[in-house]
């Protein structure tokens, strides 16, 4: 009998917030208080083959996905990873497939390191937010040290190892206003994918308050818009950029597969080093505390009516500013920790990156549905 189809994503913090940079708008530093002095700093292997064989059984689709994230997950060390892969093999359905993904930012990579995940065919994403300063005003060592070269030389080694990389571009007040700096510093780096994140700090006891780092709204929609018509003259086919891929899946009437798009969340739950599992990345805390995978199986928790109820906010919760948008189904609200100012008309709830977004996606509108028409003319053929 075939299991009813389960779509998640599991971050997986084998090292907790352990980091060896101090990134300065790094929100997940804090989390290295949630277990301190009642767990090791890195994932036992007890919790490790609990894990994988639980993720591997609620898995449904054939590609089983394992997502490792920190602080810095190369922290918990090579011997850890080589036995991941030896328990992903020893686990592993006939006729399904298993592929990695770690994050990094890409400072502790070496020759072994790359060798490793190059034959264990790992996708690796690497934090870069742009050329000399754009990267180094915050990205730095615990001591302020900037850290572009080092992780320019990682990135190369991941190149030379013939490894897929993805390039995770942080953007805030610091880069924002240079788009065609930052992007073609990118493409002649031989980029093949990049992802923009949107830098969104709000300051704890403020109702709409945000800290000096975080983008501008409106820049942000600029800087899209900046980096989509140069993509769009230059460079479709040859780099994927996640945001304008995610968009286009609207001209053939797809499902967004970016968490932060879909209509609902909630199939990207954090798991701890020590097995506790939380609805989401940004949601690390007591309310949202699912329990621990020592005590229920994974699949109970991704099915639990709490965590299908925390998915399900996104979309009763949002605005009818948002209901009424033009380009709603492009966005769906965006992330809900984003959603912390009023609507126009004074409604609560929506996203503070709205009117950045509502300039992007409207930019492209036009071109979506030239390619929709040019997709409904194909398919009548």
């Amino acid at each position: 009998m075939k299991k009813p189809a389960r779509e998640f994503q599991v971050f997986v913090k084998p090292a907790g917030a352990l980091c060896n940079l101090r990134c300065r708008y790094c929100y997940y530093l804090e989390k290295k208080n949630l277990y301190k002095g009642t767990c090791s700093d890195t994932m036992s292997d007890k919790v490790l083959e609990n894990y994988i064989r639980q993720h591997i059984e609620a898995s449904t689709e054939e590609n089983i996905i394992f997502s490792w994230h920190g602080g810095e997950p190369l922290m918990a060390g090579l011997d850890f990873y080589s036995k991941a892969v030896e328990l992903q093999k020893r686990y592993k359905p006939e006729g399904r497939n298993i592929l990695n993904g770690i994050q990094t930012n890409g400072t502790l990579l070496d020759e072994e390191w790359c060798s490793f995940l190059s034959n264990e065919k790992f996708m690796v994403g690497i934090s870069i937010d742009g050329p000399g300063e754009l990267h180094d005003r915050l990205r730095v060592t615990d001591g302020g040290k900037p850290t572009l070269n080092r992780v320019l030389s990682g990135f190369e080694m991941l190149q030379k190892h013939n490894i897929l990389i993805e390039i995770l571009c942080v953007v805030s007040s610091v880069n924002v206003g240079y788009p065609l700096a930052v992007y073609d510093f990118f493409r002649r780096a031989g980029a093949g994918f990049i992802t923009f994140i949107p830098l969104v700090e709000r300051i704890r006891g403020s109702d709409a308050g945000v800290s000096n780092y975080t983008v501008p709204a409106e820049e942000f929609g600029m800087f899209l818009c900046t980096v989509f018509d140069e993509w769009k003259e230059r460079d479709i086919g040859t780099i994927k950029v996640q945001i304008f891929e995610e968009a286009l899946r609207a001209a053939f009437d797809q499902e967004h597969t970016l968490c932060i798009f879909r209509e609902n969340c909630g199939g990207v739950p954090v798991l701890e080093r020590n097995g506790d599992l939380y609805s989401c990345d940004h949601y690390v805390d007591e309310d949202h505390f699912l329990g621990n995978i020592s005590e229920r199986p994974l699949a109970e928790f991704l099915d639990s009516d709490r965590q299908q109820a925390f998915g399900r906010i996104k979309s009763e919760s949002l605005p009818g500013y948002c209901l009424r948008c033009e380009v709603r189904k492009l966005c769906n609200g965006e992330c809900p920790k984003n959603r912390f100012i009023r609507t126009p008309d004074g409604e609560p709830g929506l996203n503070y990156l709205c009117s950045g977004y509502r300039r992007f996606f409207s930019h492209i509108l036009p071109f979506i549905r030239i390619l929709r028409e040019v997709w409904k003319k194909d398919a009548l053929k």
